[in-house]
């Protein structure tokens, strides 16, 4: 997964650049069709935002998150997009049983 961490009136320093890699990272661990991911951090007056796009296949997913400060916003984001990710994979999962079912133990 490839990872592009920019800033938007902030400069992107290297701790930052690896906090938000890491965090957005751990998206693989539940996910493996992610092909890559956009991470946006703004300024503006005592605001710290962060925005995030994600790109899989078939999908895309967007969060955006506010903090007290960037690592705050960084970690609320990546939050965000483990639960659309997670809630992306229960839909696209199967969930009926193939032995089980009511037409097969009806034959029976």
């Amino acid at each position: 997964m490839q990872i592009t961490v920019s800033g938007h009136r902030i400069e992107i320093t290297e701790s930052m650049r690896t906090y938000a890699s890491e965090k957005v990272g751990r998206i693989q661990k539940h996910f493996d069709h992610v092909i890559d991911a956009n991470i946006v951090l703004h300024v503006q007056k005592n605001r710290h935002i962060a925005e995030a796009a994600i790109h899989a296949r078939g999908t895309t997913m967007h969060a955006n998150a506010e903090g007290s400060d960037m690592y705050a916003a960084i970690d609320s984001v990546a939050g965000k997009l483990d639960r659309q990710v997670l809630k992306h994979k229960e839909k696209t999962t199967r969930h009926h049983r193939r032995e089980g079912s009511l037409k097969k133990l009806r034959t029976l």
